[in-house]
């Protein structure tokens, strides 16, 4: 009888911590999920966007240009901090706005870069990400103060890209890009690991889809950044 009374808590603690698991890794699903169809929709749009000479050239031979290459930015500012209030269908569809945006913006590079060298580092770009992003998912090392150090090579990149857009250094384009490597490795793994700790929060079914769609934002902005890094530092130009 106390045999059967002293094993009851370990199987209820077991099956605890399997339920967390399966919720973790169901999270984690659908944070990677969104991400993904937001990068599929982005090279969709880049692809087809490329494609159209006319288009192209109406975009970056005008002002409009300078609207597209803003517009991703101005969004991922007014979706980090309106999605709170935001309905979760309302959220979605801002994150599909975003990656649209995203895909107009980007489509330039198959002006500059060649097929093949955007293919190439695609993989590159998705190999390290999803090693970093699995150690930050596993690791039990605390990433934050490292990851306050990382949000500030953030702005300073985004200070020294807006410049660099009047200066048209490729000396500045090179460091950039250097040091874009090393932050958005370094950001996967610290947002990942941030999206992970998240999930234990106590979160309504809608404030958790909400969540996991700035998740995927999150690791949307370490990937396509990373990769736009490594592109110009190691694309075969046109």
């Amino acid at each position: 009888m106390s045999q059967k009374s002293d094993n009851h808590p370990i199987w209820r603690s077991t099956g605890a911590e399997l339920e967390i698991d399966m919720g973790l890794r169901n999270y984690m699903v659908r944070v990677y999920s969104y991400m993904a169809m937001g990068l599929g929709l982005t090279g969709l749009v880049a692809f087809f966007a490329a494609s159209s000479p006319a288009l192209m050239m109406a975009i970056f031979t005008s002002p409009l240009k300078w609207v597209v290459m803003l517009a991703p930015f101005g969004m991922v500012m007014f979706l980090s901090a309106r999605i709170g209030s935001m309905s979760f269908s309302a959220a979605q569809m801002s994150f599909w706005i975003y990656a649209g945006l995203m895909g107009l913006s980007l489509s330039s590079i198959f002006l500059v870069f060649t097929g093949q060298s955007i293919a190439q580092l695609f993989f590159v770009s998705a190999s390290v990400f999803g090693a970093m992003s699995l150690y930050g998912y596993t690791t039990r090392k605390d990433l934050t103060a490292f990851g306050s150090f990382l949000l500030m090579g953030v702005m300073g990149l985004v200070v020294a890209s807006l410049v660099n857009l009047f200066l048209h250094s490729n000396a500045m384009q090179m460091m950039i890009s250097v040091i874009g490597v090393l932050v958005f490795t370094g950001l996967t793994a610290y947002d990942t690991q941030q999206i992970k700790e998240s999930y234990f929060e106590a979160d309504g079914h809608e404030l958790a889809g909400k969540k996991a769609i700035l998740g995927a934002l999150q690791l949307y902005l370490d990937f396509v950044n990373l990769f736009i890094s490594l592109l110009y530092l190691f694309g075969d130009r046109r």
